[in-house]
């Protein structure tokens, strides 16, 4: 099939992280699958689809709850501010109490109650660096191995430690109090444990039986002749654990579990991390594998009770946890934003602005995934989509296919740190900073970056014309006579809305008049329309524009009366865009100009994420809500303009909302896992002992910095950011948090180093061989070479190294944003 006719509607572009999705339906099996093993693999399955289902449909209440607050919580302030508060409390308006808890238990109970649905959805990630290379027989009884060995003890440890941590909270009526103003009752949110702890064991069953049918009938015997000692040692084992005085040999366990090891606890730790790096590449689900190893080095290290203890209180805190509840919410605006097609308008129309500039494309490809990272963050439908839309039109136009691929795979790639970034919002609770500041400080290193891609195609272009020739007259769009005066003015305008509306969201009219901003907002608007509509409306509105940004240039001197560099760059450049928007006073001008018509498919295409962006990520980044109201404003503000498109029913919202809880259980459940397994590694003091074995080598801390972001570097080649993010940071963190590097406290040193991670970590979509952005790319442009499509990546990756570069050499780069908008 040739990559324009790819159906866009058919790639699972959102799986980004989701290394082998499932292709079955739920409860189809193959049919020489053992006859017996058959209709239980298809029962548990629709036992978990249906869960799943139910479940994802609870991200309808998650964003009503949320939006409500939002729209009370301001609604009340606009009305307090023009004197009516007691019409306000008397409608209800105002903050409340509920909603904040009540969102953070919806928000929990989704990812753990449907952590059996993403195993059966064959969601679950993991590093398959070395398993992919093997035989089906030999995956096949590898996983079966460690299906019997990790996930289903571990699995009934979880389920029977999570029902007694229920049936405490439930038995004494515990209820929210550190952290909760509403005080609920706790245990409806917690019965999500052992619910999901129970419905992913049981289906782990159907896993194992997969496994034997894949490795075929000679092996499989072997394991079922196995099954019945295996069942009894498992049997014995749980009796053991949770009451030994029941089986035979349960004291002599005990006394095992109790006994006090010879070697220290850190070595034990040193143990517990290479286990760790073992099993992993050897490519089972790494959430199982870190629930399961830090349940046998945390009774080896310390003890039963404490290691029980420490897996209910990290999976609760994960589940309560305000700032990861933004992870679903972010997921599904972006899902929702790109199934209503509104990226394919903005390129085509893009394309068509620049048809008569070297790299048209290029251009294209970059600013599109510049915008829909900020709209949606998700970077596999970047990837595909903008594969779809510029592949076939790049190849058509003779374009040079390594840079071709490595521009669209480096601008899908944006996605993963410019806000709102998923990789950000799991990375906050880690580093223990604020989402916000984090937001704030990726935006300067996201424009660099974009900026960087941009400049080294354009100049890679300007070098060597036919890495980008300029588009056949059959793709270039119908203009009129002023077509530079189109551009000028069209970019003038924008830039005038984009200036009223910041100054109205800072209620710099609000003083002047009520809602002042809103009106002075409307009225912007409304102006810029008639002039984009008639030319004798445009002659008189120009010089007022023009003047406009004059004024607001003087009015922003400096105290010493100067203008500041940016001041005088800006005014220049109001000026020239005036001078080259002159042809419309000539008398050329009648008939002659007018805005062609690709316009307003540009305005079609870019207004929609310029107004989620603005609305959603603008409120974070101002401080009027946080990230989780952001996020269901995003995900609410992309379900009305799918209504608005045309483009919503309720199959396809259907659709996305189990899209988004795939992804959701896939970085929810690892979190949970991590943070169970980052405590015990912690408790056993590793962490502390390598910090002081690191700060007493004679080194600068620079360069222990550089040889971490190094560490970061190279695994990002085999491993995707959740575990390096979730897993590596952690450990590394201690060592980080004692480096004295350019007199940075504690807090800018971590909102510093968590963008130089995030900027480190694009390498995970850029680095062979576990780069998904070039088999989402190959995928949808097939006649493409994946050797061409890799040395393309790796130009890019260049690129961003040197980004990187900039990053650490001068941090105020990162810094800069988050103190300017905290006031400090």
């Amino acid at each position: 099939m040739a990559a324009d006719e790819v159906n866009p509607e058919e790639l699972e572009i959102a799986d980004e992280l989701i290394a082998e999705r499932r292709a079955e339906a739920p409860g189809e099996t193959p049919e020489d699958m053992t006859p017996w093993q058959r209709p239980i693999t298809a029962a548990i399955d629709v036992i978990n689809y249906r869960a799943g289902q139910l479940i994802a449909l609870l991200m309808v209440p998650l964003i009503i709850v949320v939006v409500f607050e939002v729209l009370s919580r301001n609604s009340f302030a606009i009305l307090q501010n023009a004197g009516f508060a007691d019409f306000a409390r008397s409608i209800g308006l105002g903050p409340t109490l509920w909603v904040y808890d009540t969102s953070r238990m919806i928000a929990g109970v989704l990812f753990m109650a449907a952590a059996g649905y993403g195993l059966m959805r064959g969601v679950h990630i993991r590093a398959d660096f070395l398993y992919r290379n093997w035989t089906d027989k030999t995956q096949a009884t590898v996983d079966a191995l460690l299906y019997l060995m990790f996930f289903i003890p571990s699995m009934i440890f979880f389920t029977v430690v999570s029902c007694e941590f229920w049936w405490l909270a439930y038995s004494r009526s515990e209820t929210m109090q550190i952290d909760s103003a509403w005080g609920p009752l706790l245990w409806p949110a917690r019965l999500a444990m052992p619910v999901g702890g129970f419905l992913l064991l049981l289906q782990g069953i159907p896993e194992i039986f997969r496994a034997f049918h894949k490795m075929g009938k000679e092996r499989e015997r072997w394991f079922v002749r196995a099954l019945p000692i295996y069942l009894i040692g498992l049997a014995w084992l749980v009796m053991a654990v949770f009451l030994p005085d029941w089986v035979p040999g349960g004291a002599w366990f005990s006394d095992l579990m109790a006994a006090r090891p010879e070697l220290s606890k850190p070595t034990i730790g040193l143990i517990m991390l290479g286990a760790m790096l073992f099993v992993i590449f050897i490519g089972f689900p790494i959430s199982f594998t870190l629930i399961f190893l830090a349940f046998v080095f945390g009774i080896w290290g310390a003890n039963f009770k404490l290691t029980t203890l420490l897996m209910t209180l990290n999976t609760n805190s994960t589940m309560l946890n305000d700032q990861l509840m933004a992870v679903p919410l972010f997921v599904l605006m972006g899902i929702v934003m790109e199934a209503a097609g509104l990226m394919e308008r903005l390129f085509a129309s893009i394309q068509m602005i620049m048809a008569r500039v070297r790299g048209a494309l290029f251009i294209a490809v970059l600013i599109v995934s510049t915008i829909f990272a900020a709209a949606t963050g998700i970077v596999g439908a970047s990837v595909t989509l903008l594969g779809i839309m510029a592949g076939a039109t790049m190849s058509r136009s003779g374009y040079n296919v390594q840079l071709a691929a490595g521009t669209i795979t480096a601008g899908g790639t944006l996605g993963i740190l410019i806000p709102p970034s998923i990789m950000l919002i799991v990375m906050g609770p880690v580093l223990e900073v604020s989402t916000l500041d984090l937001f704030r400080g990726a935006f300067i290193p996201g424009a660099l970056l974009a900026s960087l891609y941009l400049l080294y195609t354009l100049g890679r272009c300007w070098l060597n014309p036919e890495l980008g020739p300029i588009l056949p007259e059959e793709d270039q769009p119908d203009t009129s006579n002023f077509y530079g005066a189109e551009v000028a003015l069209i970019c003038l305008g924008v830039l005038t809305v984009c200036r009223v509306f910041g100054h109205s969201m800072g209620g710099t009219f609000g003083g002047v008049i009520p809602f002042g901003g809103l009106i002075v907002l409307v009225a912007t608007l409304f102006i810029a329309y008639q002039a984009y509509r008639k030319l004798n409306i445009l002659r008189i509105v120009l010089p007022i524009a023009v003047l406009f940004h004059l004024y607001m240039v003087v009015a922003n001197m400096s105290d010493g009366g100067g203008l500041p560099i940016w001041s005088t760059v800006l005014a220049a450049f109001i000026l020239l865009l005036a001078f080259l928007g002159r042809p419309i006073y000539s008398s050329a001008a009648e008939g002659g100009f007018y805005f062609s018509a690709l316009w307003d498919e540009f305005f079609a295409g870019l207004m929609p994420p310029t107004i989620l962006i603005s609305f959603a990520l603008g409120s974070i980044l101002l401080g009027l809500a946080t990230p989780a109201e952001a996020a269901a404003m995003g995900a609410f503000g992309a379900i009305l303009l799918s209504l608005a498109y045309r483009k919503f029913t309720i199959p396809s919202f259907f659709d996305s909302l189990i899209k988004a809880l795939e992804i959701t259980v896939l970085i929810m459940f690892l979190v949970a896992a991590s943070n169970f397994f980052g405590a015990q590694f912690s408790a056993l003091g590793t962490p502390k002992m390598m910090t002081e074995l690191l700060l007493g080598l004679d080194m600068s801390p620079y360069l222990i910095l550089i040889l971490v972001m190094s560490l970061i570097f190279l695994l990002g080649w085999p491993l995707e950011w959740v575990p390096i993010v979730l897993i590596v940071v952690p450990i590394l963190l201690p060592t980080v948090e004692a480096l004295d590097v350019y007199g940075l406290d504690r807090y800018d040193m971590m909102v510093w180093f968590g963008i130089l991670v995030a900027v480190n970590l694009q390498t995970a979509w850029l680095s062979p061989p576990v780069a998904l952005s070039a088999y989402f790319l190959k995928g949808v442009v097939p006649n493409w070479d994946l050797k061409d499509i890799y040395l393309g990546m790796m130009q890019f990756m260049l690129v961003q190294l040197l980004g990187l570069i900039l990053l650490f050499i001068f941090p105020q780069l990162v810094l800069w944003l988050p103190a300017v908008m905290s006031g400090n």
